[in-house]
């Protein structure tokens, strides 16, 4: 059945896995970055691995160590220049993402290195080997287990960094924890995604998810389930339409999110009517009584 023709490529079979694989550590992590308000360092943090990976394969080095260092360097730079000037957080990280993504050109077309720009950029999903599976399932699982056990205090931290140091978490180790978390997620997502479109995993799931639900537990399990069927239905829908699938995931993101923006603001009209009605009828009874 023609259904069924992309299972007998072993290419596609092991972009559907790479794709399940990415999508569990970024949905989970998506729904504390969208709370936090983090979506722009995600982001800036995606664009500083660049030079952090042309720097490694000049030494040598694996080039997920060079993402991973630099991606911290990101965050680590951005808040100390927050910390210690007047400017806030979105001008910092757009200085800091854009000023190491341009280094990371400019390194790139001096040393050529032998990794193709297009596949540092916006990944090579369909080249996936099973070393690739092995690290990326590795770092994910890590990352599905330190949540796991300490969501219920990233979830304080995200809503409130006061009330979690009150409350006696470490919140400069929860801070650092997350973002250690997000770099090695963006170090993962590498080969699946690149560091341009790896954004849109690290933000759509949690966006959508917060939209459709109301509590955090839920938030967390909707992110992982629109993840997978997204991330799974992109790599499929890609080989029908002969396209890659990395961009054609992102492209069903934001058709979904556009639908839970759509399912979101009916609920709230309905609940916004369901409230004047109950406002009236109060007021109908004040009068009788």
């Amino acid at each position: 059945m023609w259904i069924l023709e992309p299972f007998q490529f072993a290419f596609i079979n092991s972009a559907l896995l790479i794709a399940l694989v990415v999508a569990i550590p970024c949905a989970l992590l998506s729904v504390f970055l969208v709370l936090k308000g983090w979506a722009l360092m995600g982001d800036a943090m995606s664009h500083a691995v660049f030079p952090g990976i042309v720097l490694a394969w000049m030494a040598g080095l694996p080039l997920a160590v060079g993402a991973f260092v630099a991606g911290l360097f990101c965050a680590v730079a951005s808040g100390f220049l927050q910390d210690n000037s007047r400017i806030k957080q979105d001008t910092v990280l757009g200085i800091v993402f854009s000023g190491m993504f341009a280094v990371g050109l400019i390194l790139y077309i001096a040393v050529k290195p032998e990794v193709h720009l297009d596949h540092i950029l916006f990944g090579d999903m369909l080249g996936i080997t099973g070393a690739d599976i092995i690290q990326t399932a590795i770092i994910a699982l890590i990352i599905v287990m330190v949540i796991v056990v300490k969501w219920r205090d990233f979830m304080l931290f995200s809503f409130d960094p006061q009330q979690a140091q009150v409350s006696g978490l470490p919140a400069r180790l929860l801070h650092y924890g997350l973002l250690c978390m997000v770099s090695l997620t963006i170090v993962a997502t590498l080969k699946a995604v690149g560091i341009i479109l790896s954004i849109s995993l690290l933000i759509a799931p949690g966006a959508i998810a917060v939209l459709l639900t109301r509590r955090f537990s839920h938030a967390l399990l909707a992110a992982v389930v629109v993840a997978v069927i997204v991330s799974l239905s992109g790599v499929y829908l890609s080989f029908f339409i002969d396209s890659a699938p990395a961009p054609t995931i992102v492209v069903l993101f934001a058709v979904v999110f556009i639908v839970a923006m759509i399912i979101a603001g009916r609920k709230t009209r309905q609940l916004e009517r369901l409230k004047h009605r109950y406002n009236e009828k109060s007021v109908c009874v004040d009068k009788k009584s």
